[in-house]
């Protein structure tokens, strides 16, 4: 079968950006570490409250000006209810749901992660401005959604 001049130009092309589209993706997946969570941390989510970390959330501090904020998303809420960190610190957020899907959007961030019960959700972010942070549940939850939220502190 023979091709038009055209034809072919237009193929090589169509071939090459599929081959760079893979080898970017995959550089950055792999050397600089963005591919999307494995999902692969689960847990019974009709018994978080004795699975660990869950069964003592709250935020810690894990290392020099560095924290870990286990937190559950419930029905409405959030716990811990309130998080307040020094201004510098990296926060390691954990988090899981134990009756439905929850979002979990943190305003003027690049935080926004879906939470699904069984699930564990990892995300981490540093606050280098003080103020106060604006967390959004932003997965419609039930007729209470509107009213999940609570606030990050960084003084």
């Amino acid at each position: 079968m023979k091709l038009h001049r055209a034809e072919e130009i237009w193929l090589i092309i169509g071939i090459g950006i599929i081959a760079l589209s893979m080898v970017i993706t995959g550089y950055q997946a792999f050397a600089q570490g963005m591919a999307p969570p494995s999902g692969m941390e689960t847990i019974d989510p009709q018994k978080v409250d004795q699975t660990t970390p869950f069964d003592n959330p709250g935020i810690f501090e894990i290392g020099e000006n560095e924290y870990e904020v286990v937190m559950i998303l419930q029905a409405f809420s959030f716990t811990p209810n309130e998080i307040e960190v020094p201004v510098g610190s990296t926060v390691h957020f954990t988090m899981t749901s134990r009756d439905v899907v929850h979002g979990f959007q943190v305003a003027g961030t690049n935080i926004n992660a879906m939470v699904t019960p069984g699930h564990i959700q990892k995300i981490s972010q540093t606050f280098d401005k003080p103020g106060e942070y604006l967390v959004l549940c932003n997965e419609y939850c039930g007729v209470g959604h509107q009213m999940m939220s609570t606030t990050i502190t960084v003084k």
